[in-house]
């Protein structure tokens, strides 16, 4: 069982995949790195309906499972895919940090969520407003 927290990004109508088997997708954005991370989390069966109180931009934690799997195509090639399969949704309370307490990162200047990173010295003529087109 592994637990995440983060924002819901995006939220997908359910799918029916077969007469026995739905299933419905959801992103988060998970912000504790430098770079933001964008989840795709997975509800299956009756789980689908697990997503309906929450709405896009709630910080919610989820418990989910790591599942793995293999399939051969037909070339003969192996390949494998993993999923995140979530099986609980909880609505987290924002907190406001307290008065007098460090800034987060370890002394490091705060910044704000979803504000670039500061520039080494001298980039702001390199960079000079444009956007990265590094693919992470």
């Amino acid at each position: 069982m592994f637990q995440i927290t983060g924002t819901i990004r995006a939220k997908m109508p359910e799918v029916k995949v077969s007469d026995t088997f739905r299933k419905r997708e959801f992103v988060i954005t998970e912000n504790s790195s430098q770079y933001p991370q964008h989840l795709s989390f997975q509800l299956v069966q009756d789980k689908c309906s697990l997503l309906d109180p929450y709405q896009e931009g709630e910080t919610v934690k989820v418990s989910f499972n790591l599942r793995g799997r293999e399939w051969k195509s037909p070339q003969g090639e192996m390949r494998y895919f993993n999923t995140l399969d979530a099986w609980r949704i909880e609505r987290v309370a924002e907190q406001a940090p307290a008065a007098g307490a460090p800034p987060v990162g370890g002394g490091y200047a705060a910044a704000s969520v979803g504000a670039p990173p500061p520039s080494p010295v001298g980039a702001e003529s390199y960079l000079s407003g444009q956007e990265d087109d590094l693919p992470f």
